[in-house]
């Protein structure tokens, strides 16, 4: 008679080995953000103060709570930002976001003005504002040169009779101001990029959030730029652009001005090399 289970018909016990060597679960981006900002002893209000980034959104982010940061274009920017700040490289934990988010972001396409503006600059029509200025030049010195004559003619003595001394003084200032007419060539407002590099400038009508690196990956600047702001950014290779109140942002690119970035509210993203768009 038995009076046990047999081994055999004994419940499966779980493999305790086998959890053991079970891969730790990945750390999440929020977490990692955290650990890294206590080890290097910074507080929350330290690393806004650092990155401009508001303390909530920190806190947020900490948490693994994007919906604070307005999307998920700002939300690689922070990433990006919070990670520099403590000490971290940035591109896993972006990339860990992608993976957990629906993956990168698509390219869009550039706004339709960066075109049009493209084929304005090409020389394909004749330049009639040169034409003119020179027409105007030549018309003036003409005037010139015949006031000139004049008045050697004038001052010539007739027979029996000696120059006037006042006649022929008023000869000289006629003269003067026939030169001081001539026109000067207008220097443009805006200054062209240094030879073999890419220069951006940007004003802003009104607020947005702007984020530039160069052709290395490197950020330049992100953050959010106020009314009646302007900053400038020249790099050997290349020019990136994240924009995301594009009808507030004026640009100026190479010399060029491109007028608004984009519609009210729209999110662009955009990028410019030395020479393009030719400089106006």
């Amino acid at each position: 008679m038995s009076i046990g289970n047999s081994p055999s018909d004994a419940p499966d016990a779980p493999d305790v080995s086998k959890a053991a060597d079970a891969p730790p679960a990945p750390q999440s981006v929020g977490r990692a953000l955290a650990q890294a900002r206590l080890a290097a002893g910074l507080t929350v209000d330290k690393v806004s103060t650092t990155t401009r980034v508001r303390v909530s959104i920190i806190q947020a982010i900490e948490r693994d709570d994007y919906i604070r940061c307005g999307g998920d274009v700002y939300a690689r920017g922070h990433i990006r930002t919070l990670a520099r700040a403590v000490g971290l490289n940035p591109d896993p934990l972006v990339a860990q976001y992608d993976a957990e988010h629906g993956g990168p972001p698509t390219p869009t396409a550039v706004a339709p003005v960066y075109e049009t503006e493209r084929i304005r600059s090409e020389p394909r029509s004749p330049n009639w504002t040169a034409a003119m200025i020179a027409a105007i030049v030549i018309v003036v010195a003409f005037m010139g040169f015949t006031m000139f004559g004049g008045s050697h003619e004038g001052s010539s003595p007739a027979a029996g009779h000696g120059p006037q001394p006042q006649a022929a003084a008023q000869t000289h200032p006629t003269h003067s101001t026939a030169t001081r007419t001539l026109p000067m060539p207008a220097r443009s407002a805006i200054a062209a990029a240094p030879v073999g590099k890419v220069m951006v400038k940007l004003t802003t009508t009104g607020e947005s959030w702007v984020l530039v690196s160069n052709g290395n990956g490197d950020s330049l600047f992100e953050g959010l730029m106020p009314a009646d702001d302007s900053k400038t950014f020249t790099d050997d290779k290349r020019i990136n652009l994240v924009l995301g109140n594009a009808a507030a942002v004026r640009m100026f690119v190479n010399g060029k001005d491109l007028g608004p970035a984009g519609g009210d509210g729209q999110i662009v993203r955009t990028s410019f090399t030395p020479g393009d768009p030719q400089a106006g």
